[in-house]
C-alpha cells in the first residue's frame, strides 16, 4: 500500500520534477526562436543586446526576456566558438538564473552553460561575477568565453592576485567578471578598508554564478579570510600611557595568574588610592 507522500510524488512529481518540467517549456520557446536569431547578422546580435537592455530599463522582467536572451546567446556562442548549446545545457542555465544549484559532471559544458544566465543578468548593467575555484580556471574561462560576450556586445574581465590596481578596477567595471572566491573575498575586505570611495573596485553585488559550489560554500568557507592594513600612528597614546603607569599601585588593578589577565579595580577606574 502506497503512503500519501509516495502517492503524491507519483501523481504530481517531486519538486525537482516540477522544476525540470517548467524548464522544458522555456527550452521549447528558446528552440522556437532559433531560426529567427540564425537569420540575424553579427551586428544584429549586438543590437539585440542593446534592445534587451532598453526593455529591462523600461521595466520588463528578466524572466520575461529569458527565451529571447538565451536564443541570442546560443547563436553568439555558436558563431564565436562553434558550439551550439544542447537543451540540457539551456536547462542548466535556466536553473542557475533562478538561483538553484545545477549539478553537471565535468565535460558536460559547465563553462558554456554559465554564459546564458550571466548574459541575461548582465543586461541590468549591474555586473555579474562568475566565481571559479582557482586562478587558472578564472583566466582560462574569461579568455575563452570573452569571445561569446564580445559577440553579444558585452565586456569581460578577470581578477587575479597581485593584479595592478588600474587593471583590477577595469575588470570589475566589465559586464561579466571572472574571479576566484578568495580574490573576491579579499577585494571585498580591501574595499572596506579603502579611505576613499574612488579606491573601491567592486560595484553592485547583484548576481554571481559559483562553480564547484559545494567546495566553495562548504569546504573552503570554514577557512576565514584575514587581511591587515597599515597601523595608525599611536605615539601620543603610548606617551600618555607611559606617564600614567608609574602612578599605579597594587590597589588599582588585580592579576589573574591562571588566565594571565589584568583588570582594573574600582579605584583603578576612578583614579582614587
Amino acid at each position: 500500500m502506497l503512503g500519501l507522500g509516495t502517492l503524491a510524488r507519483k501523481i504530481f512529481g517531486t519538486p525537482n520534477d516540477r522544476k525540470v518540467k517548467s524548464a522544458k517549456a522555456l527550452v521549447e520557446k528558446i528552440n522556437a526562436l532559433e531560426p529567427e536569431f540564425e537569420a540575424l547578422s553579427d551586428d544584429d546580435i549586438i543590437s539585440k543586446t542593446a534592445e534587451f537592455k532598453s526593455r529591462v530599463s523600461n521595466g520588463e522582467t528578466l524572466d520575461a526576456l529569458l527565451p529571447e536572451a538565451f536564443a541570442n546567446c546560443r547563436e553568439a556562442a555558436k558563431r564565436a566558438l562553434g558550439l551550439r548549446a544542447f537543451d540540457v545545457q539551456l536547462m542548466g542555465g535556466i536553473f542557475l538564473h533562478q538561483g538553484n544549484i545545477s549539478e553537471m559532471k565535468t565535460g558536460e559544458g559547465k563553462t558554456l552553460v554559465a554564459t546564458f544566465p550571466a548574459y541575461l543578468n548582465a543586461l541590468t548593467g549591474r555586473g555579474v561575477h562568475v566565481v571559479t575555484v582557482n586562478d587558472y580556471l578564472a583566466k582560462r574561462d574569461s579568455e575563452w568565453m570573452s569571445n561569446v560576450f564580445a559577440a553579444l556586445g558585452m565586456t569581460t574581465g578577470v581578477v587575479y592576485p597581485q593584479q595592478a590596481q588600474e587593471e583590477k578596477a577595469q575588470a570589475y567595471a566589465c559586464d561579466v567578471t571572472y574571479a576566484t572566491n578568495n580574490e573576491l573575498g579579499f577585494d571585498y575586505l580591501r574595499d572596506n578598508m579603502a579611505p576613499e570611495l574612488d579606491q573601491m573596485h567592486q560595484k553592485d553585488h547583484y548576481f554571481a554564478i559559483v562553480d564547484e559550489v559545494d567546495s566553495i560554500l562548504v569546504d573552503e568557507a570554514r577557512t576565514p579570510l584575514i587581511i591587515s592594513g597599515p597601523a595608525e600612528d599611536r605615539s601620543e597614546l603610548y606617551a600618555t600611557i607611559d606617564r600614567i603607569i608609574p602612578e599605579l599601585s597594587d590597589d588599582h588593578y588585580s592579576i589573574d595568574e591562571k588566565t594571565r589577565n589584568v583588570t582594573f579595580t574600582e579605584d583603578g577606574f576612578f583614579g582614587t588610592a
